[in-house]
Formats: structure tokens, sequence, C-alpha cells
């Protein structure tokens, strides 16, 4: 199939690529000279404009946005929408908030348009492994782009098939689901990364425990020395804690045990302070995903190791470079 991207950043760049290698066609746009020319020679169709970009797609044309969420997806959308014909379909494959999308997709049926949210998790290694997706639109739309969908998936792997799964939506098990009308993608995204954002406190102060063993004040015959490096390590290896983001840490802590580059000022993008609202709303108890919001905004305020190893975790499954503190 035929696809236009807009925004060739870390994941919307790898996301071409990756359709480009199974055989799909792609019309690229970034204001970025440097990463459009880059995903033309690697075989792209590239557009000055969206305006240039539209021009070069197929009817029924299919429009992807991989931008920031905020203003800056809402112009693209906007934009789009009035340049795009009946019949076409907008992607947004950011971090939209939910709610925005629902609105979007009302206004866009109102022109004949289609719209869809691609919740969209797999990092700076999607390339590689594939996008975990979680998707929200009409069923004939999304049906229609399953081509795209299959390619970027991550496949079933050498992951063990879960038992009595019989009759169920197979493509769960290729890494990518239909989840509802327009804005169930963004939503189950959402929780996902609220989700993501208790893990990874957890590991980071069950790391800060251990690293604080040989503490002065505990009696000698209680201080421990951890190697922390090994500790992730052997996590990894059978434990029922291991994971993608145990793993990201065991890397961290093979390069450097005392996180020197890290900073441990570490940001939240949104989806966290979503999550919680959602459950405000819901009237649902989320004390651990609260917890670790609020750990990260205290996090701007006093430097720790737990905070580190947060930092860490998010350059390595993302290329979040944070800044250090003064």
């Amino acid at each position: 199939m035929q696809l236009g991207m807009i925004g060739l950043g870390r994941m919307g760049g790898n996301i071409v690529r990756r359709l480009l290698r199974d055989g799909h066609t792609a019309v690229v746009f970034d204001q970025n000279p440097a990463a459009l020319a880059a995903l033309v020679e690697a075989g792209a169709v590239g557009a000055s404009s969206l305006e240039d970009l539209v021009s070069k797609l197929e009817v029924p044309r299919t429009a992807w946005v991989m931008l920031p969420a905020g203003a800056i997806t809402e112009e693209a959308v906007k934009t789009l929408g009035g340049l795009m014909q009946s019949g076409d379909c907008i992607i947004d494959g950011g971090n939209s908030f939910y709610g925005d999308d629902v609105r979007r997709g009302l206004e866009l049926k109102e022109k004949g348009l289609h719209y869809v949210d691609v919740g969209t998790s797999g990092g700076v290694w999607g390339l590689e492994r594939g996008y975990c997706m979680m998707i929200g639109g009409d069923t004939e739309t999304v049906d229609r782009l399953d081509p795209i969908f299959k390619t970027l998936a991550p496949g079933i792997g050498d992951i063990p098939k879960t038992p009595n799964r019989d009759g169920r939506d197979p493509r769960a098990e290729q890494g990518y689901i239909h989840a509802g009308p327009t804005g169930a993608g963004h939503f189950v995204k959402m929780v996902h990364n609220g989700i993501e954002y208790g893990l990874m406190q957890a590991y980071a102060e069950g790391f800060d425990i251990l690293k604080h063993a040989n503490a002065d004040a505990l009696p000698p015959e209680r201080r421990f020395d951890q190697n922390m490096g090994d500790i992730a390590e052997v996590w990894r290896r059978g434990s029922v804690v291991s994971s993608w983001l145990l793993d990201l840490t065991a890397q961290a802590l093979a390069g450097d045990e005392s996180l020197h580059d890290f900073s441990g000022y570490v940001e939240d993008s949104g989806e966290g302070r979503w999550t919680i609202n959602a459950a405000i709303e819901e009237s649902v108890p989320a004390t651990v995903l609260s917890a670790a919001l609020y750990r990260r905004f205290r996090s701007r305020e006093q430097e720790s190791y737990a905070d580190k190893l947060l930092s860490a975790m998010r350059k390595g499954f993302g290329g979040h470079q944070e800044p250090k503190k003064s």
C-alpha cells in the first residue's frame, strides 16, 4: 500500500523504513531537510509541503501524522482535513489525548473523511522489533489499512501462544488490535503508558533500596555492597520480574553502574496524567500509577539514584535524552 507520513523523527522515520522494506511505498514530509533527505535516499518520495504530499498520494489517500501531541498535531490534522477528499483517511499515530481524537473524528466525518488513531509502542527499537499498535476507528477503514498494520507489527515471534484463545481476534497475537471506534486506540495506549510509569517506578525504587544496602545507618553485619549490574542481569534470567524494561535497565547498568550521565530529572509526556484523570472520572483507584506520576514531579526538585535509573530506562526504550541538573 501507499502511505503518506508527516513527521520523520525517531518513530516516524523508522515506521516508513519498515514499510519500505516490506514493499510498501511512502510519500514523506518533515520540516527538517536532513530527515527528509534520509528517507528519500531510503526509497520514499519526498514532499515539499503538506499540499505537495497530498497531491502525490493515490486515491483513497492515507496520511499518517507522527508528531508531538498538542498544537502541532492539531494544526497538521486540520490542514490535511482541508486538503483531502471524501473517502481519504488521516491517521494520528502519536500520543494524542483520546478526547481530541473523538472530536477530530466527528469533525472529519462531516467532510466524508476517515480518522484513525493508532497508539504506537516500540520506541527507537521499532524498526527491528516492530510496533505494538492499539487502533481506533471504523471497522471498514481499519480493515482496509490492515496490510500497513500487519507490516509494522512485530508478529508472533518466539512468544509462546496463550492457551484458550481459540476464536479470538488473531491480530492480538501479531501485536496489534482494533480496540474500538475513534479514540479507543489512544485510550488503550494512554493506560498502557500509565502502567509503564508504575512498572518503571517499581524497578527504580527496588534498585534504590539495593543501592543503599551498605548505608552507615545500618548495623555493620547487615550492610551489603551489591553489584547492581549483576542483579539486573540475573533477574532477566527466569525471574518473575523479567521484562523488556529490565533488559534496558541491565544494559544501562552494564554501561555505568553509577549512572553518572543521567541527571535524575524525569519528564512526564502527558499520558500518565491523562490516565489518572480517567481513573478519577471512573472512580477507579489507581494508587500505584498516581504515586509514580507524583514521583516524576518530585524528581525535578531533588536528584536521586532512582530518578537516574528512570531517566536511563527512558533513554533505552525511547531515545529520550534528559538534561543534567546544574
